[in-house]
């Protein structure tokens, strides 16, 4: 299941969000969006479990915990909206 985590601290890193979420479970995966042109955190990330189990008990227990200073935004990532705009070329 992958989960969505918001309102993250600029300082927050991949790690220690993984640290945080593997005390529900298992992790498969940790990415944390940043800015193309900075590098920069965009404030979101993404955490992916096997189980859905220890998903739902990971979103239940850390919805509103505070991580490096900020109450986290914890929910089930829901499918990405099509924008209606053109996909941007990097080149």
């Amino acid at each position: 299941m992958k989960i969505y985590v918001g309102n993250l601290s600029f300082s927050t890193t991949e790690d220690s969000l993984r640290a945080k979420f593997e005390e529900f479970g298992q992790v498969e995966e940790v990415a944390i969006i940043t800015d193309r042109d900075t590098g920069r955190s965009r404030g979101f990330g993404f955490v992916t479990m096997p189980s859905s189990d220890e998903a739902n008990a990971a979103i239940e227990a850390l919805n509103s915990v505070e991580l490096d200073g900020r109450p986290l935004k914890v929910n089930e990532a829901r499918p990405r909206r099509d924008s209606g705009g053109q996909q941007r070329s990097r080149w």
